[in-house]
């Protein structure tokens, strides 16, 4: 592990101010549960100097509940330059739309849960918060590479349910175990485990951009005859949004043209 890179990317964190439904296939995947479990941070076989690896996402546009952004892949992204056009204005809802619109970054790396073994290397998600953690361990000098196959080190990880945190969700904290240990005793298994991993870059496919537009326009311009549904998690929905499409009466055009013009290279947003 890049111990330089970690603390880079640390540091760009510290430092940054707060401001999808694309295909997947079933990966084998670790999701912490209410108490303590220990983990191992595997080295990741597609990028052996950073065990860490960051997708975009964007959650209940339209009909689809979750997007992977085509910025992961390289690709344009219509909710994203919607987003920029909304950002070259100076109207503030359209700020404050474009930030509803802002993708959520998600974190992966691979791991190992002790007393799982026989499960093979698992793909842990998670946000922010626990992102840092990992960082500031990896920064600690006392810590260091706990990714090491010889000398690193288990991490134990707690987490609260509701009843303690107050939200409707939980929280997790990393603890790193005092003493080193190898991956494992078996050198036939640790070679196993650093070969058969899942690269969720490969794991989850961006929708085609026309799929996308439409979900963005779906979320944009809600069928005002549709019956509202309020879910029972209202912290889990994205809102829709009262912004309208309509430009100047100049010329009468459906919902459809409308929007196609955001996406126009000759047209400007109007707003």
């Amino acid at each position: 592990m890049n111990l330089d890179a970690i603390k880079k990317k640390l540091e760009s964190m510290q430092n940054t101010t707060k401001g999808g439904g694309g295909e997947y296939k079933k990966i084998p995947a670790f999701k912490p549960t209410i108490g303590k479990q220990q983990i191992r941070v595997v080295p990741f076989k597609f990028n052996k100097e950073y065990p860490f690896i960051e997708m975009k996402f964007y959650y209940n546009i339209g009909s689809k509940k979750v997007i992977a952004s085509p910025l992961n892949w390289g690709e344009k992204d219509p909710i994203a330059e919607f987003v920029k056009q909304l950002r070259g204005t100076n109207d503030k809802e359209n700020w404050r739309l474009a930030k509803k619109l802002d993708p959520k970054v998600r974190i992966f790396c691979p791991v190992i849960v002790r007393g799982q073994e026989e499960e093979g290397v698992q793909l842990w998600q998670f946000g922010k918060q626990v992102y840092e953690a990992f960082l500031q361990l990896a920064a600690d000098e006392e810590v260091g590479d706990f990714t090491d196959v010889m000398v690193g080190r288990d991490i134990k990880v707690t987490t609260v349910g509701p009843e303690t945190t107050g939200t409707k969700y939980n929280r997790t904290t990393l603890s790193p175990s005092l003493s080193t240990s190898p991956l494992s005793e078996d050198d036939t298994e640790i070679e196993k485990w650093l070969d058969e991993q899942t690269n969720p870059m490969d794991t989850y496919k961006p929708l085609p951009f026309d799929d996308i537009k439409a979900a963005l326009q779906e979320w944009l311009t809600p069928d005002e005859d549709d019956e509202e549904v309020v879910e029972e998690d209202e912290t889990q929905s994205q809102p829709k949004s009262n912004y309208s499409l309509s430009t100047k009466p100049v010329a009468k055009k459906s919902k459809e043209e409308a929007f196609d013009d955001l996406f126009s290279d000759d047209d400007e947003l109007n707003l």
